[in-house]
């Protein structure tokens, strides 16, 4: 009796050691009770990760270092290799409410989000997702191609997450169409739920989907969160911070597409400004560039030598209708500009107005941020290449928000697409009051459009929990006017205080830069020193993880032989002395 008893004790404490050392058998237990799976590329288990049945998981593919990053049915060319193992998901995030007009642009199944995640042993404990451009759009729920590859203003999803090592995405915001046709109904109307998804529900789903799976697949939460985007993107990454502040700890926001009916409205002022002055006899490509490299040789002098763009914009009031040297007769031709054809480049550099008149640059060169009664809004700064506003055709997202807040599909141009009418360029009807009127509509409409000015200027919220803003734009911006977000932070500042803005908020204002990492000026030649995404990333993440404040940047041209110093707005590049192409010849004040 004894021994038997000794022998089921054995029993006993050996089948307690397998279990501590072993865990319970697989086979015969509920997946509940298994340790949880890292760093496991499989739809079933990171599905565990969405309680709501809103939240579906399209495909996941896994990519070991190395790899084509391309999926099995993408018939595309594509030659960029993952850096390190990464595993991509799709996920399809459903619509608020069963949306009409299925086959139509405006109708949807959803937001598309494509989330990259890194090799375990290679997270960095970050989330770093991407904006969109422009409408947005585009293939993020398809599950043979990959979006997050494309390279933009704001980097990759693909680099993001195989060489930074954060968990990254992107998402077309709730439609495929990547114009403006998907926001109004078949009848006219305007989609106030589609609109909705691409103004915020998109991007806050994005940040909502990213650390969900975040946890899932490493076992854990991030450290922090960053927010980084262009364009419309960096108006996307403002409305995070106005809506949704606990989204992310830190905010890149590049070129703001904010006062989005303002602006927009206003880039289809340079050709109304044709239509109307000019007889709708478009200037040339040569004399936009004739006249804006006056402009750059007369207001882009260092120290009485030639720098081949314009450091401050601000300080430029050149008038083309007082230079002789461009000034010629009646006739169109490319070597010189008529006076009627002067005036209407400054009304392009003035920016819109209500009656279509300007002032002299002298009094007012279009840098008053509070605005005229008569001025709705900015114009192109003088230096930057307009053959964008001022080309050809019309910028198209001008048309398409002209026919949104028309609510008629006629006055865009071809390519919108609607079951009542397809485009058909009645823009070209429009006059100076009839822009004007446009505008204050559009403002009107900001509830159906979810506030897509995306203005409000108390962030108490997001400083309060620490989070850390910077905001940059180009001063030679072809399409965005950068005095619009200096008109914005001057808002911010009087609404919180300078003192407690500054504590959260910096912003860099970058001469010469475009609307995207480039040469933005009218000069072709122009030696122009800039940054990188990566160098203002890397401010602010020193800011948010190490309590290290942003400073002045050096910006350095492709040719190596320019540097400049990029000046924390609203200190401006000074020259002292020395050589010009050197940032030790320039102080910030």
């Amino acid at each position: 009796m004894k021994s038997y008893k000794g022998k089921v004790q054995s029993v006993f404490y050996l089948s307690l050691i397998s279990l501590l050392l072993y865990g319970c058998n697989n086979s015969d237990n509920n997946e509940e009770d298994i340790p949880k799976k890292i760093g496991v590329c499989d739809s079933s288990q990171l599905s565990k990760s969405f309680s709501d049945n809103n939240y579906k998981i399209i495909s996941t593919e896994f990519f070991k270092k190395g790899d084509l990053l391309k999926l099995k049915g993408n018939t595309e060319n594509t030659s960029i290799f993952a850096a390190n193992n990464v595993c991509v998901v799709k996920v399809i995030v459903g619509p608020e409410t069963n949306l009409q007009d299925k086959g139509e642009p405006s109708y949807s199944e959803g937001i598309g989000v494509e989330i990259w995640l890194p090799d375990p042993a290679k997270w960095n404990k970050r989330i770093h997702v991407k904006g969109g451009g422009g409408w947005v759009g585009g293939q993020h729920r398809n599950p043979n191609i990959l979006v997050g590859i494309t390279r933009s203003s704001a980097g990759s999803a693909a680099d993001t997450a195989t060489v930074e090592g954060a968990v990254s995405a992107v998402t077309d915001t709730g439609h495929v169409i990547n114009n403006g046709s998907f926001a109004m109904n078949s009848d006219g109307s305007v989609n106030t739920k589609l609109w909705r998804d691409f103004a915020e529900r998109g991007i806050h789903e994005m940040a909502v989907v990213s650390k969900l799976l975040t946890q899932q697949y490493y076992g854990e939460k991030q450290k922090y969160a960053y927010w980084n985007g262009f364009s419309t993107g960096g108006r996307q990454g403002l409305k995070e911070v106005q809506i949704n502040p606990d989204d992310f700890d830190g905010v890149l926001a590049g070129a703001p597409a904010i006062n989005w009916t303002k602006f927009i409205i206003s880039e289809l002022y340079p050709q109304i400004v044709m239509q109307r002055d000019l007889n709708g006899q478009l200037l040339t490509t040569e004399q936009l560039n004739l006249i804006s490299n006056r402009a750059n040789e007369t207001c882009g002098q260092v120290n009485g030598q030639s720098y081949g763009y314009i450091l401050d914009p601000s300080s430029c009031k050149y008038d083309p209708t007082k230079d002789t040297s461009i000034l010629c007769g009646t006739s169109q031709i490319d070597s010189c500009l008529t006076s009627a054809q002067a005036s209407a480049v400054n009304k392009i550099w003035y920016g819109q107005t209500e009656d279509g008149s300007v002032p002299d640059p002298i009094n007012d060169n279009s840098f008053n941020f509070d605005l005229t009664a008569n001025q709705k809004w900015f114009g192109l700064t003088r230096g930057t290449n307009l053959a964008r506003l001022a080309g050809e055709k019309p910028f198209l997202h001008a048309t398409d928000l002209v026919a949104l807040i028309q609510q008629d599909s006629r006055v865009a141009q071809s390519n919108f697409i609607n079951k009542t009418s397809n485009g058909l360029d009645q823009w070209k009807n429009l006059d100076y009051t009839t822009l004007n009127e446009v505008q204050k509509k559009g403002i009107a409409l900001q509830s159906l459009f979810s506030d897509i000015n995306t203005d409000l200027t108390d962030l108490s919220n997001f400083k309060n929990r620490g989070g850390k803003l910077i905001i940059y734009h180009g001063l030679a911006d072809e399409l965005i006017m950068p005095q619009g977000t200096m008109r914005y932070i001057k808002q911010l500042k009087s609404t919180m205080g300078e003192n407690v803005v500054n504590s959260f908020m910096q912003a860099y204002f970058i001469p010469g830069m475009g609307h995207s990492f480039a040469n933005g000026t009218a000069n072709s030649n122009a030696n122009v020193a800039l940054v990188t995404n990566d160098e203002l990333y890397k401010q602010l993440t020193n800011w948010v993880e190490k309590g290290i404040a942003p400073i002045n940047l050096v910006a350095t041209s492709a040719s190596k032989d320019r540097s400049l110093p990029i000046c924390l707005y609203p200190t401006k590049i000074t020259y002292i002395a020395g050589d010009v192409n050197h940032v030790n010849s320039y102080k910030c004040e």
